[in-house]
């Protein structure tokens, strides 16, 4: 037997949800090139929203059927005005592809909304990530089930034998129904008393005492209860994410954005997990302040490098505003590796002994330039740093970029390291 499903689900502007999706495979480059964009003004935070994105009109063209060739009648009106030869200005046009009144070309654009499911899964292949990572970084916040009393009504799985049989002895005491015993001892005097007087009356008293203990049940449907539940958000605890960044000179734009990239990774991963996250942004040079994200990424700064600075800083956060014991601690350094050889010592010191402790996670992220950067170079002053402190037992998790794509293996480290410690706990 043949089955024909029709999907007739309607999207909130009220249009097919298979030309929805129908419209997002076609036009899957243009919308991801927004997507792209549209993260690169977004706050860290904002990642998990949907929101309007705009495309070009250009890519907004699909496929038709012309007829070419062929005999073709065309009565066309006559002019008073062109004669054979003459050329035909160009029209105004206002919008459109035309010029504007003293501006450059214009194009139109079309302005598309996306879900949050689809900005994050759009955004998350954009950031080539396996089909399984994305599932699970785009699964919105999951709910528990917990008690909630009780109810005189459900599923009969779902009944409380104790409070059941507590509320029917209550009602049997309340409206004495006779006991089982007492019927009993009143049988056994009957059975031995002679006709008379005494005998009728002790009959009339059994029966008396049966009619009211039929009257009243040993289990009435008014007694049954039903154990009641309700789903609420898991209590899960809260997370704070330091982000700390290089911002001398030698950091371009494109290492910046990587960075951005990999914050928002580690953003939507942590929001997944806890309810509460905290986002905490160091930035330093030779020395280090703590700043809001606009300044984060797009703040001048000038100076040398000193790591051990962005560490101090965060060490000093974390002993006055983010105790471990209340808080799970995650913190993701980006650089492009520079650092002076003096700083090193120190740099290693606070990191081993401060900061490794009390981090549930830590991620260095080293930055480079798509265009001249290779893995065959020689490593950085502070990869070979960090390396040797990983090699010496430090829980490290350390990765070279120079590309979006390249991103994701530091979180398959992180999401091994996650399901070791379930499984162990």
């Amino acid at each position: 037997m043949v089955m024909h499903i029709v999907d007739r689900r309607l999207n909130p502007g009220s249009k097919s949800l298979e030309n929805r999706q129908r419209f997002l495979r076609r036009a899957k480059a243009l919308v991801q090139g927004a997507v792209k964009k549209s993260s690169q003004s977004r706050d860290i935070k904002d990642v998990l929203e949907g929101g309007e994105v705009t495309i070009p009109l250009d890519g907004m063209d699909e496929p038709r059927f012309r007829r070419e060739g062929g005999t073709r009648d065309m009565v066309l009106p006559g002019n008073k005005k062109f004669v054979e030869g003459d050329y035909l200005p160009r029209p105004n046009q206002s919008g459109g592809k035309g010029s504007g009144a003293g501006e450059g070309d214009s194009e139109d654009a079309f302005r598309f909304v996306l879900s949050r499911d689809e900005f994050v899964d759009l955004f998350l292949d954009d950031l080539e990530l396996p089909d399984l990572a994305k599932r699970k970084l785009a699964e919105t916040e999951s709910e528990g089930i917990q008690r909630a009393g009780y109810a005189t009504s459900g599923s009969p799985a779902n009944i409380s034998i104790s409070r059941t049989v507590s509320r029917a002895l209550a009602r049997r005491v309340a409206l004495r129904r006779p006991r089982k015993d007492d019927i009993e001892a009143l049988e056994a005097e009957l059975a031995e008393c002679e006709d008379g007087p005494r005998r009728r009356e002790l009959l009339a008293l059994l029966e008396a005492l049966k009619a009211k203990a039929k009257r009243i049940p040993f289990i009435d449907p008014i007694d049954i209860r039903y154990r009641r539940f309700e789903t609420v958000p898991k209590p899960v605890a809260q997370a704070v994410m330091f982000c700390l960044m290089d911002v001398s000179g030698s950091m371009s734009e494109h290492m910046k954005d990587l960075a951005k990239r990999f914050y928002m990774l580690l953003y939507v991963f942590l929001k997944r997990r806890y309810k509460h996250v905290e986002i905490v942004f160091i930035r330093h040079t030779d020395r280090a302040e703590e700043v809001d994200e606009d300044t984060f990424f797009h703040g001048p700064a000038s100076g040398g490098t000193l790591v051990s600075s962005a560490l101090v800083a965060m060490n000093d956060i974390v002993r006055t505003r983010f105790r471990p014991a209340d808080w799970n601690i995650y913190a993701a350094q980006a650089s492009d590796g520079d650092n002076m050889t003096s700083d090193s010592a120190l740099t290693g010191q606070l990191l081993t002994n401060n900061i490794l402790p009390v981090c549930q996670f830590f991620a260095y992220l080293e930055v480079g330039e798509a265009a001249n950067y290779t893995f065959d170079m020689p490593d950085s002053s502070l990869w070979t740093l960090y390396e040797r402190l990983r090699n010496e037992g430090a829980p490290l998790s350390m990765r070279k970029v120079s590309e979006r794509g390249e991103i994701f293996p530091v979180f398959q480290d992180l999401f091994k390291r996650r399901s070791k410690q379930e499984r162990v706990a």
